[in-house]
Formats: C-alpha cells, structure tokens, sequence
C-alpha cells in the first residue's frame, strides 16, 4: 500500500470515528474506537509504542506514539477544541524521533476532525 493511499485509509478511519461518536470524549475512547476501525479495514498497527529519548546518547526519558500503522507512519491523537502549536510541535517530534517519513496528527476534539499531515524533513529534503 503506499503512503498516499495508507494516509488516506487511516484518515477514513478516524471520520467514522468522529462521525460515529462525535466531539467530547476522552481521548483514550477515540484511540480504542480508532484501534477498532483500523483492524477493520485491514492495517497492521502497533498502539501506544514506545521509543527511548536520547539526551547526548544518554537515555533520559520514554515516550508513547499512539499508533504506528504498517511500521510507516506514525499517529498522535489529541481531542481539544482545537489543535495548536504546542500539539503540532510535539506530533514533528514523534515523527523525527520515530525516524518516519510521515505522520498523522488527529483531532477528535472539534465540531468536525481536524488533521494534519507531518512530513519529517529528513526525508522531503528538495
């Protein structure tokens, strides 16, 4: 599957969430309506895997990607009114410590999904 049509099935994925239950859950309940969905329509994914921080090659910390599907693009979820840009900083993060091309950072919060595609620059050098 490439990239375009994976981004395109996992955005899929996440408007049934959004149109089945709308705004105003806790994140964790989109995040296991989405796990739902996903297995659905046939991705391997991983939720909530780890990574190590490195700090100067000393390790300092772990942090929780909510999804990896198909070991290519890395997913956070959020559910705020609207995101910002301490929730895109934080979804570039993910994306260059995971060391992937692309990443999905997805707002169950709003009146409608909000999403946005994250590119590491790493791999859209020009």
């Amino acid at each position: 599957m490439f990239k375009n049509e994976l981004t395109y099935t996992c955005i899929g994925c996440a408007m049934k969430v959004h149109n089945t239950l709308g705004n105003g859950f806790q994140e964790k309940i989109y995040q296991r309506c989405l796990a739902i969905e996903l297995h659905r329509s046939g991705l391997q994914f991983q939720p909530e895997k780890n990574q190590s921080i490195y700090y100067e090659n000393i390790k300092v910390g772990v942090r929780r990607a909510d999804f990896v599907v198909e070991n290519q693009i890395i997913i956070e979820l959020k559910a705020v009114i609207k995101l910002d840009d301490a929730n895109l900083a934080q979804a570039k993060n993910y994306v260059k410590m995971y060391d992937f091309p692309l990443g999905l950072l997805i707002n169950f919060g709003g009146v409608s999904l909000e999403y946005k595609l994250i590119f590491n620059p790493k791999y859209n050098k020009t």
